[in-house]
């Protein structure tokens, strides 16, 4: 019979984190739902969620929901599921450093910084599950992504090195491997493009008149899309298997690319992303 957990899940307003905190909770595991903003701590909490307010760009919050969820958790946190995450779009020859620091801070450094204060209550209790929400932009690398591109792909640098080091200490380090998933990304991610964007400036301009029909569609933009559960799926897999796997890869073209990567000359790969 399988042992309840309980679980810290960081990003549960919507999409994949909420999700995958409901599925979670139905199967019996003591879940703690954070969130970045106060209403939406209310509503999980409405819900019948334990829940912590974190802000990931914020060290202070990260403390104090580190704390708090302690204190739910009765000391003991068996996995922590690092999903909160958001994309900023834009070229990156017009990404300016305050935009791309701000993109690393709640992506990397703050998921770092949150996972850090986990790890010595891990190795005090023996084991412990570390689950990271990366992406098929982890793996590769595509146009007018660059800022989440960038923090992916160091997030799984990190994750890959924390393995290693975690070696025979029972804590186990997963990464999922989601591409195209239906969720409030894009939203999202259109109003981070018209706040840090001068597109009208851009020498990328007609591109982003493209890019923003994209970001405003409705539904599925783009094939094989998959919905938040097809991810919840593979996290109930890492927390509840006897082994976890070390990536969860989730849609099609996260498996198609990942096996492009090894199999393309680079050039050959780079003609075919410029092309997606």
């Amino acid at each position: 019979m399988m042992t309840p957990k309980t679980i810290l899940i960081t990003g549960c307003s919507t999409g994949i984190g909420y999700t995958t905190a409901c599925e979670l909770k139905n199967r019996g595991h003591k879940v703690i739902a954070s969130a970045r903003k106060p209403d939406d701590v209310t509503r999980l909490q409405n819900e019948g969620f334990l829940t912590v307010q974190l802000d990931l760009a914020d060290s202070s919050s990260i403390q104090q929901g580190v704390q708090t969820a302690l204190e739910l958790a009765d000391g003991t946190i068996d996995v922590l599921f690092n999903n909160a995450a958001f994309g900023q779009p834009g070229a990156v020859e017009d990404l300016s450093r305050d935009v791309l620091r701000f993109q690393f801070e709640t992506n990397l450094f703050g998921t770092h910084e949150l996972t850090n204060l986990l790890i010595p209550k891990m190795r005090q209790q023996g084991h412990g599950r570390i689950i990271y929400n990366s992406s098929v932009l982890g793996l590769v690398a595509m146009t007018y992504r660059g800022a989440y591109n960038a923090s992916k792909f160091a997030l799984e640098g990190l994750a890959d090195t924390l393995r290693l080091e975690l070696h025979g200490t029972n804590i186990y380090i997963s990464l999922i491997e989601p591409g195209p998933i239906l969720s409030h990304f894009r939203q999202n991610s259109f109003a981070l493009y018209k706040q840090n964007i001068a597109a009208t400036e851009s020498f990328h301009k007609e591109t982003y008149a493209a890019m923003e029909a994209r970001l405003q569609k409705e539904g599925a933009a783009v094939p094989f899309t998959l919905p938040a559960k097809a991810v919840a799926d593979k996290v109930i897999h890492a927390v509840e298997a006897d082994k976890p796997k070390i990536r969860y890869y989730v849609t099609f073209p996260t498996y198609l690319f990942a096996f492009l990567k090894r199999l393309l000359p680079t050039s050959w790969l780079d003609n075919l992303l410029r092309r997606v």
